[in-house]
């Protein structure tokens, strides 16, 4: 198949290894620019094995000056439970990272939200007006199991009380990569799509030598500077980071194509 005007990745096939059920969004985006999106998520996320920690926390809300949701996943798992059982209080202020997070929260009646315009990491909130004189509030974090420290050690830093609530569990899918080598070894896979550090890691496990020599010859399409990193860590030689998003993924694939290789080779 060859490129044409209206489809503008026609003939590619571009993986997204966004967690089952998170990648309909980008693979319907795809598939109208003409490209085949291959589904394989790299991260599986887990409801949390212990609800009680997050069920007691729907009482204590009014506590808290700030709630602050690390993702998307934080937002559904935390207010699945949370709002089913109470309304959010109005004098907690609802903050995050990141317009897929912000989508959420919407789509479940909350509003008046804190985030940054535009870098979506735990920096830029921290370069927040809001965030700066902390001294004396108390501050409630949604996460998974582990994550990133600097947040709540930085508002701690600035003179907060952080609590964390761990919402879901992430974990390493098991997958048969086999369809997926065979797409490699015919020259069919033009593209890869990683959004998080740990799915890279995860990624880069599953697929075994052979699919990380591959791997390394690969163009990959990330949204922030730090999967990048980890990226050229492992070795990989073709690295692009986009927008964030889906929308950032997708204008990266497109300037890619557009200039490095107009027309599929297969």
């Amino acid at each position: 198949m060859t490129v044409v005007a209206d489809q503008p990745l026609g003939g590619r096939h571009i993986l997204v290894t966004r967690p089952a059920g998170q990648a309909s969004h980008l693979a319907e985006a795809l598939t109208r620019l003409g490209a085949t999106p291959v589904l394989f998520p790299v991260l599986a996320i887990l409801d949390v094995e212990n609800l009680q920690p997050l069920l007691g926390m729907a009482t204590r809300l009014e506590e808290f000056d700030f709630a602050i949701f690390i993702s998307p996943n934080a937002v559904c798992k935390t207010l699945d439970q949370i709002l089913a059982r109470r309304a959010w209080p109005e004098k907690t202020r609802i903050a995050t990272i990141g317009k897929s997070s912000e989508a959420e929260l919407t789509r479940y009646g909350l509003g008046n939200i804190l985030a940054p315009k535009d870098r979506f990491d735990s920096e830029a909130l921290l370069e927040l007006f809001e965030l700066q004189d902390m001294q004396g509030r108390k501050v409630l974090i949604f996460r998974g199991d582990g994550g990133r420290e600097l947040l709540g050690d930085s508002l701690t830093a600035r003179g907060a009380k952080v609590e964390y609530v761990e919402c879901y569990r992430r974990a390493k899918p098991e997958h048969d990569v086999d369809p997926l080598m065979r797409l490699w070894s015919n020259g069919q896979l033009d593209a890869i799509t990683l959004t998080s550090s740990e799915g890279l890691r995860n990624f880069h496990e599953m697929i075994g030598k052979l699919g990380q020599s591959w791997l390394r010859k690969t163009p990959v399409f990330v949204p922030h500077a730090r999967i990048a990193a980890g990226a050229y860590e492992l070795g990989l030689a073709q690295v692009a980071v986009t927008g964030p998003g889906d929308d950032g993924l997708i204008s990266g694939l497109l300037q890619h194509f557009r200039t490095h290789d107009p027309q599929p080779s297969h």
